[in-house]
């Protein structure tokens, strides 16, 4: 390993010193930073060509050096001609300026030690393309080693070359003299230019229609340097000393010889006898076999031995040459078509660029990159040229890699990303971001690529925002969340609120509802579900949208809706739009399904909670000791009150017992907040453990003659003798109605015997008091009772009472009130109704007094807690009523009989109590 570093480090510093040996005080190297050596070109190859930048503008250039020392074998006399014949090509080439010529950034600049000038950027000369690599860098750079000229390179390159000649031929008047391999150059975009014009012949008479040209004569002893290349040079140059623009022509037919023959010419020169060899090459030359030319395509290969002919007159002309069906290649007439764009107005240029994504996929990747793709960028400050050439220059950057894409591509499209008109710019960008997301580097995307996506959305024109609503889901996996978060959600939110179009809004909800996934669930549930409640519009799109979104979200495993949120936000908002009157019924039953659904799984989710608190709860018990017997004692839970109070049949004992006894097994976690609060009821539960039991106390009968419960009959008779004292002064007693009932006794049941039957008291046709409490365990089993809850009042009917006052006062009969003497005579001490009542022997079985059971039965009812149909204590509706308390319905225990003769004591009592209780 150290031995590599320390070959890489000698190889590294022997360029440096060779690049700064080479340049070191040439002017030249004041205004251009001088690179590596790439290439070498011109006669013999004697320039070496190196990489270079200028220092102002960062613009690169290629730098061409010819060392002196190269020649330092050779006399005095000869370098000097040498020195002199290279100043004179460089200079003419300086002087002429043409798209097929090389073009002369920074003229000849001459030093002790070289000559130097820059020109354009290059990639190498066609010699070294053809694998003549004198005067290279060692080891030969890989890409020209593994160069290869395809055949459209080679087509348009001896287009160039042809009209090239052409220019100078026609334009200049102007004979090349030395047009071979090395003094063709191939720049850095791949284009053929002609360089090499030491040896340059300017027509003597520029202003006759017939230019004449002076020819020197050779002189085979000056040094090669001095002289053309002979492989390349015409019989007539040679043998009769004589040129024009023909001789030329002789030279491409060599060059396209020489190109489609791996870089050999025609004929191999032997340079000490070179009138011999020429007079042998005019002889095969006169007589040309067809294998000499096997190599040369079958549509030019005519042509070329028109261009080797001996007699020039034969030879086509460069004006000619440009015109040959071989010329007339796709490829090669698209590259001629952008080597004349300026020439062109924008509507041939819009024309030309619409057929262009035809042609591009026929050319090589190479040609497409290097040649076509800065032309195309070129027209960027053409702001109505954008919307034509943008799709090429996109197409070109699918087949270039991301390295090429960042150094070719970008730089220039970066400036467009920012343009908002035309608008045809943002819609061709939005059809190909997810190729601009996928090759722009990520500093990049946030300062150019996004943006250009935030404007699309507040575009004033519907249709970008409709097309970028549909592709933001096409590229949404490769937007950073910070972005999605922060700046696209909002954009897309606000477009879908502020637009007056139903298809945006349309868009924007289903553009939310597929980049769902790619957001996190507090995100959705904080930000998007309370987005769907402002939407102001009804359409049956737009609630189907909103419906989609709440959908996906409910059932993506990564999403989902917590059930408190499906309770108090989401299920209220869904049912209030699914009864929109705009819905047809395929719309209103998906509604109905997603309801479902979500009722659900809220059902299942709490109906596991509570199980699995009351599982906790009885593991909790079960660590208690004591624990168990303490609950046999204690009575019956208050739901299971509450459900017998309200007649819950629905829900029996059973199904609750089999609740406890085998819960689910746990299918949740519980929230923070449910622990924090089991956590509380544990310390309240801990808290009532300590405490001292409370044991149920047994209820003492009331005493017959010193009972200290209020007598609330008594109170109510006496308050009913004050109301109408005076009506009852005047009127007449009426006769007992029959066949009323207590209202507020239930239908007659098994249970109850005849308690139902008609009953007066002699003041109204029903009883006053309603008697729900009087039920106790006899309450019939409907599902619309409520255990005489609901249909117990705590106060008398007076409406009745005042019915019957009227009726009372049209008799006009004084009433007959001895019978009532001693119950309303105040001096007489309150007796309760139990004394009122009568008193059968033992053993006598009196009918309606069995009704009530026997003493012992009603202290059993009161104080035992008696389960009613539905399994639960019966109690309360007596409670409600003050009417019907134990203390004043119990009988002495020590009684166990009644006393016959108490009816015979006072007969008008007999008979109230009668109307009373029937």
């Amino acid at each position: 390993m150290e031995s590599m570093l320390n070959k890489l480090k000698s190889t590294v510093t022997k360029v440096t010193a060779d690049v700064t040996s080479a340049v070191m005080g040439n002017p030249v190297t004041r205004e251009f930073e001088v690179g590596r050596h790439i290439a070498s070109g011109g006669p013999g190859l004697c320039w070496r060509i190196y990489n270079g930048t200028k220092k102002s503008t960062k613009q690169e250039v290629a730098v061409f050096v010819f060392e002196k020392k190269t020649v330092d074998k050779y006399p005095k006399f000869e370098k000097d001609q040498i020195v002199d014949s290279l100043k004179r090509g460089v200079q003419q080439l300086t002087r002429l300026r043409h798209p097929r010529l090389l073009t002369v950034q920074h003229p000849l600049e001459e030093s002790r030690d070289c000559l130097a000038f820059c020109t354009e950027p290059v990639f190498a000369s066609l010699s070294n393309v053809l694998g003549q690599w004198e005067n290279l860098p060692s080891p030969v750079p890989t890409d020209i080693k593994e160069y290869k000229l395809y055949d459209v390179e080679t087509k348009y390159g001896l287009l160039q070359i042809s009209e090239g000649l052409s220019f100078l031929h026609s334009g200049v008047k102007m004979v090349h003299g030395n047009l071979c391999l090395e003094n063709i150059i191939l720049n850095k975009s791949g284009a053929w230019k002609i360089m090499g014009f030491d040896f340059s012949i300017s027509s003597t008479n520029p202003s006759d229609a017939e230019p004449k040209y002076s020819c020197k004569e050779w002189e085979p002893n000056l040094p090669p340097l001095c002289l053309p290349n002979p492989e390349y040079l015409a019989p007539e140059y040679i043998l009769s000393v004589s040129c024009d623009s023909a001789s030329d022509m002789y030279s491409l037919g060599v060059v396209m010889h020489a190109v489609f023959n791996e870089g050999k010419p025609v004929f191999q020169v032997n340079k000490h006898d070179i009138f011999k060899s020429f007079s042998r090459q005019l002889d095969q030359l006169s007589t040309m076999s067809p294998a000499l030319l096997n190599k040369i395509p079958e549509e030019v290969r005519e042509h070329v031995k028109m261009l080797l002919s001996v007699t020039p007159n034969v030879r086509p002309d460069a004006d000619q040459m440009t015109k040959i069906p071989f010329f007339d290649d796709v490829g090669a007439v698209t590259l001629q078509y952008f080597d004349s764009l300026f020439q062109r107005d924008n509507l041939q240029k819009s024309q030309f660029y619409k057929g262009l994504p035809k042609v591009l996929p026929k050319l090589p990747k190479r040609v497409v990159v290097y040649r076509i793709l800065p032309a195309l960028n070129s027209e960027f400050v053409n702001p109505d040229m954008v919307p034509f050439v943008l799709p090429n220059v996109l197409l070109i950057a699918e087949e270039c890699t991301k390295d090429e894409y960042v150094r070719l591509i970008l730089p220039d499209l970066t400036p467009v990303f920012k343009q908002q008109e035309p608008v045809q710019i943002l819609l061709i960008f939005l059809q190909k971001m997810d190729l601009l997301l996928t090759k722009t580097p990520a500093e990049d995307i946030k300062s150019s690529v996004l943006p250009m996506v935030y404007r699309a959305l507040e575009a004033p024109s519907v249709q970008i925002q409709e097309l970028c609503l549909n592709i933001i889901p096409t590229f949404a996996n490769l937007i950073e969340y910070t972005s999605m978060k922060n700046s696209l959600i909002p954009r897309i939110k606000s477009a879908c609120l502020q637009t007056s179009s139903l298809a945006v809004r349309v868009n924007s909800l289903v553009c939310l509802g597929k980049i769902l996934e790619y957001l996190d669930k507090w995100f959705v549930i904080d930000e998007i579900l309370p987005f769907l409640q402002q939407i102001p519009s009804r359409e049956p799109a737009v609630l189907m949208g909103v419906l989609g979104i709440y959908k996906c979200t409910f059932s993506h495993k990564k999403l989902g809706i917590p059930k408190e949120h499906l309770a108090s936000k989401s299920l209220p908002h869904l049912v209030s739009l699914s009864i929109d009157n705009n819905l047809n019924l395929n719309q209103f039953n998906s509604f109905m399904v997603v309801i479902r659904e979500m009722l659900s799984r809220m059902e299942a989710e709490h109906k596991t909670k509570l199980e699995q608190l009351h599982v906790m709860q009885e593991q909790q018990r079960s660590m208690t000791p004591g624990q168990q017997s303490e609950e046999t004692k204690s009575p019956p839970s208050t739901g299971n009150q509450i459900d017998d109070i309200f007649g819950s049949t629905g829900v029996n004992g059973k199904e609750n017992g089999a609740a406890a006894s085998a819960p689910q097994p746990n299918r949740m976690s519980l929230t923070l907040e449910e622990k924090q609060r089991l956590a509380k009821e544990q310390e309240q539960a801990a808290k009532l453990r300590n405490q001292q039991p409370l044991a149920p106390q047994t209820m003492k009968p009331a005493n017959t003659n010193n009972s200290q419960t209020k007598d609330l009959t008594s109170s109510l008779l006496n308050s009913m003798t004050s109301l109408n004292s005076l009506s009852l002064a005047n009127s007449a007693r009426p006769a007992p109605v029959q066949g009323t009932t207590i209202a507020a006794f239930p239908s007659p049941s098994p249970m109850m015997g005849t308690i139902g039957a008609p009953v007066s008291n002699g003041f109204n046709p029903t009883m006053g008091f309603q008697t729900g409490g009087m039920g106790m365990g006899m309450r019939p089993a409907g599902p619309g009772l409520y255990g005489g809850m609901a249909t117990t009042t705590s106060t008398p009917n007076f409406g009745a009472l005042a019915q019957n006052q009227g009726q009372i006062g049209q008799a006009n009969k004084a009433p007959d009130m001895s019978a009532l003497d001693s119950l309303f005579t105040p001096s007489q001490p309150k007796v309760t109704l139990n004394q009122m009542g009568p008193k059968p022997t033992p053993g006598t079985n009196t009918p309606w007094l069995n009704q009530f059971g026997s003493a012992q039965n009603a202290q059993t009812q009161m104080q035992g807690a008696s389960v009613g149909m539905g399994g639960m204590p019966s109690g309360f509706g007596m409670q409600a009523n003050p009417f019907f308390s134990p203390q004043n319905f119990a009988q002495p225990s020590a009684a166990p009989s009644l006393n016959q003769s108490g009816i015979k004591q006072s007969a008008s009592v007999n008979n109230d109590l009668k109307d009373l209780f029937g």
